[in-house]
């Protein structure tokens, strides 16, 4: 008999459409076929045939790897803007609390030294 694994969670279970890819697979082959294939069709007489499917392969690379890579269940979209966020728009020194502490007092220390010496009167 025989026996078929069901994962607990059926939310990462992707829905298979044609030969046994999903949608989005099936839209970044496409894309890809879209742009290098007419390139590898135009240059394939006048460059040589291996020279030709190079370029075919180097302009397919980066379609096929946003389409295929995943890390975490994130695809490689949100994947690369989180990347992009963090090396530019957050900050990569983070502080300890007894940073910030140490500095409330010496803060405090400040006041209270101009507190005391602006209320002499002579």
């Amino acid at each position: 008999m025989a026996y078929v694994q069901i994962p607990k969670d059926l939310s990462k279970v992707k829905t298979k459409i044609a030969f046994n890819l999903t949608k989005r697979q099936l839209i970044g082959f496409a894309v890809a076929g879209f742009v290098s294939l007419p390139v590898y069709l135009s240059i394939r007489e006048s460059v040589g045939n291996d020279l030709a499917m190079l370029v075919f392969i180097l302009l397919a690379f980066p379609f096929l790897f946003l389409t295929f890579y995943e890390k975490d269940g994130l695809t490689s979209e949100i994947y690369l803007k989180y990347i992009f966020l963090q090396q530019h728009y957050q900050p990569c020194v983070r502080y300890k609390r007894t940073l910030y502490r140490k500095i409330h007092k010496e803060e405090v220390h400040e006041t209270r030294k101009k507190k005391k010496t602006g209320t002499r009167v002579s």
